[in-house]
């Protein structure tokens, strides 16, 4: 499928692009290649072949979550601007 010029700028309305003539041609041409080879990959024999989201299999690789120990209040509080004895405090926001 050969994109006509006006195809290419309906397209670039639709996107909110301004494209200069040769830009409507280098774009024109290149969206045509890209579907001549969407309809290549279209003639494939996939059959049998399971969906995949990405082509080699991925496994969780995040750790366990296992307790530790914490920070302690007085060193977590340490360098906040403003506190409490428990608690970081800041500007109000909200009327």
């Amino acid at each position: 499928m050969e994109f006509s010029k006006e195809e290419v700028e309906h397209i670039a309305s639709l996107a909110r692009l301004s494209l200069s003539e040769e830009e409507k041609e280098l774009f024109g041409s290149q969206l045509s290649s890209i579907l001549r080879y969407m309809e290549k990959l279209n003639k494939l024999d996939t059959r049998g072949i399971e969906p995949t989201s990405h082509v080699l299999s991925l496994s969780n690789v995040m750790r366990d979550d296992i307790p530790g120990p914490s920070l302690p209040k007085e060193e977590a509080l340490m360098n906040a601007p403003d506190h409490t004895d428990k608690f970081y405090r800041v500007p109000k926001i909200i009327e």
